[in-house]
């Protein structure tokens, strides 16, 4: 445990933290168990409900047992389908459920897909995870062709719908073309400056300018990798993490930033152990150089002093002692969230 782990959590921020409405832009996966969630304050949270290269009858078996889950009596869940839902949720001691994917493989080459999804509740989908797919290339292509014609359509028609556009592993071109064809803001619910590490998986300052000039959001992430500054010999830290966050301030300013924690929410992390072994088998470019630093542990896979959702309330005490104002500690933990989503999920603009 480090020492910073160890310091205690003021009142102040404990009690800022309590107060806000706190939404983690990216859980990768959760087990529907709520217990770390709440520990850490949460109150909304975009979860992956498909896997990560799941199919349509996969993602569909999915889907469903997500709104089969919400619908028990009783449940900890409430889906969100539009944003009066967050405070519904938060009045009845529920989290806020926004269904969301990684990957847009669920569709193949069929939009039509898109309204039935919706129809069912999803509301984020992230173009591409890391490969090409039939909408165009990850951020670990190397050829960078940036979005297929479908590609183009699919925007188009999640912006009609209210999709939220999800660029976080979508490779720079695919990025910038989605961000500049797109009507409504979009959205990285989870993904860190490369200026400040210069990792695949970050966006650069063209990328992040970009999805601000949208009116959209970068979800700042607490992922030991995305905020690593390649010293072997230095673990990420909460310094790491403001590092980001003050470069990404600087570029688009606190209207444009948010939390993605890129956590997983489960009873027992070993649940999670297959993904992660996958994250470096298959995507070796993003993960390896970390992996033989500090091990391929979902536990050392973020940083020391927020190593789960539970540590959440560190990140608010962080902010404080960087000298944020209170409003704008909120803003980042929900506020922004609640701000841009009600203007991706509302009616179109006439």
């Amino acid at each position: 445990m480090s020492d910073a782990k160890a310091k205690p959590i003021s009142a102040a921020a404990a009690a800022l933290h309590e107060k806000a409405y706190v939404i983690d832009g990216l859980n990768f996966q959760s087990d529907g168990s709520t217990g770390v969630l709440k520990a850490g304050g949460v109150n909304a949270v975009n979860v992956t409900v498909s896997g990560l290269n799941a199919d349509f009858e996969e993602t569909c078996d999915q889907v469903v047992e997500w709104l089969h889950r919400c619908e028990q009596p009783g449940a900890e869940w409430r889906v969100i389908r539009q944003v009066s839902d967050f405070q519904a949720a938060r009045e009845a001691g529920q989290i806020g459920l926004i269904m969301g994917w990684q990957n847009m493989r669920p569709i193949a080459d069929k939009l039509q897909r898109l309204w039935l999804f919706h129809k069912l509740g999803v509301r984020v989908m992230q173009l591409t995870y890391n490969e090409r797919n039939f909408l165009g290339d990850g951020c670990l292509e190397t050829n960078d062709g940036g979005l297929s014609l479908l590609g183009r359509k699919a925007v188009a028609e999640m912006n009609a719908l209210g999709i939220a556009v999800d660029l976080s592993h979508v490779g720079e071109k695919a990025c910038l073309e989605a961000a500049s064809i797109s009507t409504r803001p979009v959205l990285l619910t989870h993904a860190n400056a490369k200026a400040v590490s210069n990792v695949p998986r970050n966006k650069t300052d063209a990328v992040i300018k970009a999805v601000a000039a949208t009116g959209g959001l970068i979800g700042v992430s607490v992922y030991g990798p995305m905020c690593w500054d390649g010293d072997p010999a230095h673990r990420p830290s909460l310094r790491d993490f403001l590092r980001h966050l003050d470069h990404i301030v600087g570029l688009v300013g606190h209207d444009h930033v948010a939390l993605g924690t890129d956590f997983p929410a489960v009873r027992d992390l070993a649940a999670v152990g297959s993904i992660i072994e996958m994250t470096l088998n298959r995507y070796p470019a993003a993960i390896s150089k970390y992996a033989a630093a500090f091990g391929n542990d979902v536990r050392t896979r973020y940083l020391a002093e927020c190593s789960s959702l539970a540590d959440l309330p560190r990140v608010t005490a962080a902010l404080l002692d960087h000298g944020w104002k209170p409003a704008q500690i909120e803003a980042f933990l929900g506020g922004n969230y609640l701000r841009v989503l009600a203007q991706i999920w509302g009616a179109p603009a006439a």
